[in-house]
């Protein structure tokens, strides 16, 4: 029984020290901070410094996912869905497109010029741009 509690402990521990990188399209010139990168996945900015729109993707259902809305939007996962339902609902806004892995996502921005995802920091190719690790 005590080994079972500190896996389980280890294992959460592991989960809030992923590191997630935050990924554009190579050539994308723009820099962001962690601010600019929240504002994006709240739908309160749709563009880059330069004027050019944002096409924002999230995975689902993840521990990428996970520690992104924690470490980067401030939120839970719940938090972060509730907080979309609303704005849907009021029809004041569309969440990132949802992916269901670091893979697609890289495929996506790669192929993007405008996109924006995050992943495990673990998979970064040379075929994106990290812009920020959380």
């Amino acid at each position: 029984m005590k080994s079972q509690i500190a896996l389980c402990l280890f294992m959460s521990a592991f989960y809030v020290n992923a590191e997630v990188a935050v990924i554009v399209n190579a050539s994308n010139g723009n820099s962001l901070d962690k601010s600019a990168i929240s504002k994006i996945y709240l739908g309160k900015s749709k563009s880059y410094a330069d004027g050019t729109k944002v096409k924002a993707v999230a995975q689902t259902g993840t521990s990428v996912a996970k520690a992104f809305t924690q470490n980067v939007v401030g939120k839970s996962n719940s938090q972060f869905k509730a907080y979309w339902s609303k704005l849907i609902f009021t029809g004041k806004g569309t969440p990132p497109n949802p992916l269901s892995n670091d893979q697609a996502v890289i495929d996506f921005v790669m192929n993007n010029p405008e996109g924006i995802g995050y992943i495990d920091s673990a998979k970064v190719t040379d075929k994106v741009k990290v812009v920020g690790k959380f």
